[in-house]
């Protein structure tokens, strides 16, 4: 790797990211990542660890259109001039 990598540009100003940034931004998104946090060794390449966070990612997308669903079905199912069905509206609004 070039010790230095262009970032986009914004403004006409372009910054400049180091290695150590980089495998700095690696580290961190390693430990927000649960199969990877769990993991004993250190040993786990770059490459990885983006996969892995693209992956997590997309299954918190669908857990998210999942719980919508439900939320969504369960106030099919209940009175609409409930405290309950009021409360369903909500969580599917935010």
């Amino acid at each position: 790797m070039s010790s230095r990598r262009s970032r986009s540009r914004q403004s006409g100003v372009s910054t400049e990211i180091t290695d150590a940034q980089i495998t700095d931004l690696v580290a961190k998104l390693r430990q927000l990542i649960p199969e990877l946090s769990s993991r004993r060794s250190d040993k786990v390449s770059a490459s990885k660890v983006l996969q892995e966070t693209c992956n997590y990612i997309k299954n918190l997308h669908r857990e998210v259109d999942d719980l919508s669903d439900r939320l969504s079905q369960l106030l099919a199912t209940t009175d609409s001039n409930s405290a309950q069905a009021a409360i369903i509206r909500s969580l599917l609004m935010q």
